[in-house]
């Protein structure tokens, strides 16, 4: 959705915001410290830190193991996370919500998973030009061991995808089309809704990358009709190596474990394992059951500002550092889809990225330079790398006037 299509909500009161991390306390060179890197990982607020901090000193226990009233708390408050990410994403089933470590690994389960049980020699899977690695690298790998083929739908010079070449490339080979929902190079929101209902009519199923859409979007899988969809805790305001994939459950339901150990069974001898049933079997081993806990509080925290006011207030502040760049000779920004999230990828003519990462960051801004897990897409905008300023709740109209400052700085010591 466009941010002028987006329905007014009341505005962020970012000065309050900001005293809820702890983090943008700090100074960075001896300058307060101005984030701009939520695409690569967001901050977390006292409520997410509290949150695993209370569980270690109350509740924490394993979970699915034990009868003892620790055991069974804990068990508790990891299947409530469970539903909160059910709600959160708007799925119909908690049964459809499996926990894994992050977006990454939610990709990697379907591609060995359903992948190896679907995908066979001359097959094809799509993905789009502007994927991050972890949507392309997983699907690479089951086409060169299955003998199957890996389609790329090509982007338009603003960031948008080429749509019309959509039809062509659902062959009747095409068994999956993995898409990102917001891209994290170019900020561009795909029309997901549109590519799923063309991939539908072909009865080929939709994978889409969600690790950008999620902290910035309301999202809503059953409208969005995918048939999976990825996100990583770390990038919703929650703890690292928690993150979840939905899944519908008929899907599920006939997908084989792609990871072996305790908890995923229903039995086992030396002749014969039977599974668990969903999502049970695909979360073998010893959960993250604290970072389960932290997605929640980051969730419940997320919620009570409103995800249509945390899109808003990205709109406006991305308008404001997109006038801010175009004012200054040298700069060009990637990606001008009238659909976009709050993601600044640019390059300073004369300028390595690395460079300007690195004078920016003696300013007290940290952006990220480099590829961005994206190599493929900064090839097709014939660079190396790009600098990248990324928005979170926590950003405001000074941490893009502090950018601006320190382009202009790079242009001076460059120039």
């Amino acid at each position: 959705m466009s941010a002028a299509a987006r329905p007014a909500a009341p505005d962020l009161d970012v000065a309050s915001l900001r005293r809820e991390f702890p983090i943008l306390a700090r100074t960075q060179h001896g300058r307060p410290l101005a984030y701009l890197d939520s695409a690569a990982t967001a901050q977390k607020p006292r409520a997410v830190i509290d949150a695993v901090t209370r569980f270690y000193e109350e509740s924490y226990a394993s979970v699915h193991r034990g009868v003892y009233e620790l055991s069974v708390n804990a068990t508790r408050l990891y299947e409530e996370a469970r539903e909160k990410l059910r709600a959160f994403l708007g799925a119909r089933d908690a049964r459809e919500i499996v926990f894994v470590r992050n977006a990454t690994e939610a990709i990697n389960l379907v591609a060995w998973s359903w992948g190896r049980r679907n995908v066979r020699a001359g097959d094809e899977v799509l993905v789009t030009e502007m994927e991050h690695h972890a949507n392309i690298v997983p699907w690479q790998m089951l086409c060169e061991e299955q003998g199957a083929r890996l389609r790329v739908l090509p982007i338009r010079d603003d960031g948008t995808l080429a749509l019309e070449a959509l039809p062509a490339l659902l062959s009747a080979r095409t068994r999956l089309v993995a898409v990102a929902h917001v891209s994290n190079v170019l900020g561009t929101i795909n029309p997901v809704r549109e590519i799923v209902a063309l991939a539908h009519e072909r009865g080929v199923p939709v994978l889409v990358d969600g690790a950008q859409a999620a902290p910035r979007l309301p999202v809503d899988v059953a409208a969005l009709g995918c048939d999976f969809y990825a996100v990583s805790g770390h990038k919703l305001y929650g703890p690292s190596g928690i993150g979840a994939l939905y899944a519908r459950a008929e899907l599920l339901e006939h997908m084989p474990p792609w990871q072996g150990g305790g908890s995923m069974i229903e039995s086992v001898s030396f002749d014969k394992t039977s599974y668990a049933g969903i999502p049970t079997r695909f979360e073998a081993g010893s959960p993250n059951a604290e970072g389960a806990v932290g997605l929640a509080a980051a969730l419940d925290w997320l919620s009570g500002i409103g995800m249509q006011r945390v899109a808003q207030h990205e709109a406006e502040l991305l308008d404001y550092g997109t006038r801010l760049l175009d004012s200054i000779p040298g700069v060009r920004i990637y990606g001008r889809a009238a659909a976009k999230t709050g993601v600044l990828a640019f390059t300073l003519r004369g300028v390595h990225a690395h460079d300007l990462g690195t004078v920016l960051d003696g300013e007290g801004v940290a952006v990220r330079a480099g590829h961005h897990c994206a190599q493929p897409l900064m090839e097709r905008y014939g660079v190396a790398a790009m600098a990248r300023a990324s928005l979170g709740v926590y950003n405001d109209r000074e941490d893009l006037d502090r950018l601006a400052h320190g382009v202009l700085e790079t242009i001076g010591l460059f120039g």
